[in-house]
């Protein structure tokens, strides 16, 4: 009876190891496709953030170009004329106090590239000089009209480009005439302490600041250090003008 005994149980064993080699298995084949799925994931959140980066790369580079394209639209104009008034504070002589002068400025500018450009400008500035009462003239003129015009010509950069406005510095030099004596009665301008009617040397450094209405057509608003030479000195003046700039011809 005990053979027996241990002869069912050598047979038991086997099944029993069978069993539990089974259930090893289905266990690690249930572990296998959520591991699988698991390492799918990760391997796909790389791949979308790529993508999300790739999308967001190409919006930025169309805004891009459609910037460049509209900047290029804008400037690349071979020629630009503008019209301005302004004022400028002006010494008419070498006691006298400034006064202000009003005036016109008009140009030419001949653009290379899209940043620099030649111009050539034209101005006039009226206004009347505070002289007082003169002992040395039996005039009784105290406040007499004077009036300068001016010719220069030099280079102009666009500092500062955007579709809708540029900041552009200006440098020019040439000459200028006076009529300081035309409203004097006949007397010399100096005798009122006014400079002497004449031709002199003139330089002019500017900021210009322009606001694009359309790409042909600009608002203009300048600041203007301005140098004469009357009466064998110099005339240190301040102003500023404002006006349109129409930009026409391609490069």
């Amino acid at each position: 009876m005990r053979s027996f005994r241990c002869f069912v149980l050598l047979l038991a064993l086997p099944f029993a190891a069978t069993q539990v080699v089974i259930a090893q298995s289905a266990s690690s084949s249930s572990q296998a496709p959520a591991l699988s799925q698991s390492q799918s994931q990760t391997e796909q959140t790389p791949s979308l953030n790529q993508q999300e980066m790739t999308v967001q790369e190409r919006i930025r580079l169309r805004r891009e170009q459609r910037r460049q394209q509209a900047i290029h639209d804008t400037y690349a104009h071979l020629y630009e004329i503008y019209t301005t008034m302004g004022y400028l504070r002006f010494s008419p002589g070498p006691s006298l106090q400034r006064t202000t002068l009003y005036g016109w400025d008009t140009g030419l500018t001949r653009y290379y590239n899209v940043r620099l450009g030649v111009t050539a400008d034209v101005r006039g500035y009226y206004g009347t000089a505070y002289v007082g009462l003169n002992q040395a003239t039996d005039s009784a003129i105290t406040r007499p009209s004077i009036s300068t015009y001016n010719f220069l010509l030099g280079p102009t950069y666009r500092l500062i480009l955007h579709p809708k406005y540029s900041i552009a510095g200006r440098v020019m030099g040439g000459f200028a005439m006076s009529d300081f004596s035309g409203d004097t009665d006949g007397y010399p301008s100096t005798a009122l302490g006014l400079w002497p009617d004449g031709k002199t040397f003139a330089a002019s450094a500017a900021i210009l600041g322009e606001y694009n209405v359309s790409p042909t057509l600009a608002l203009r608003l300048g600041g203007d250090d301005y140098v004469t030479g009357f009466g064998s000195t110099i005339q240190n003046s301040v102003g500023f003008t404002f006006g349109f700039v129409y930009r026409f011809g391609k490069q």
